[in-house]
């Protein structure tokens, strides 16, 4: 599955790569002519400080493992087509597979 969105492929990445951790978010630092540049926040789940916030204890869940390989952080909600406002209602189905068939799928005027 091609991606078009940058950040979704570090987040997987580093989610591998940290298999202890939990991906709680990405942002865009900077870019260069061959580069973009992404921050990526990763949190211990088991650490006492994010066990005792109540804000932040939600990422400690088993079922918030590996967000990033579901498309759950929001790059990952941007590269499914999902978001908040004007049109995004519309969007047909918020899966993977959605997403690509709405990318490749060539759409023809049949009477014009």
């Amino acid at each position: 599955m091609v991606r078009s969105q940058p950040p979704v492929c570090a987040e997987e990445r580093d989610g591998r790569q940290c298999g202890g951790l939990r991906v709680m978010n990405s942002y865009w630092v900077s870019q260069d002519s061959s580069y973009k540049f992404f921050d990526i926040i990763l949190i211990d789940p088991f650490h006492k400080a994010i066990w005792r916030n109540p804000n932040t204890q939600w990422i400690t869940k088993a079922v918030h493992k590996h967000r990033e390989m579901r498309g759950l952080t929001s790059a990952g909600k941007t590269s499914r087509g999902l978001g908040k406002g004007h049109k995004f209602p519309l969007t047909i189905g918020g899966s993977r597979c959605a997403a690509w068939k709405r990318r490749n799928t060539l759409q023809l005027l049949r009477y014009c």
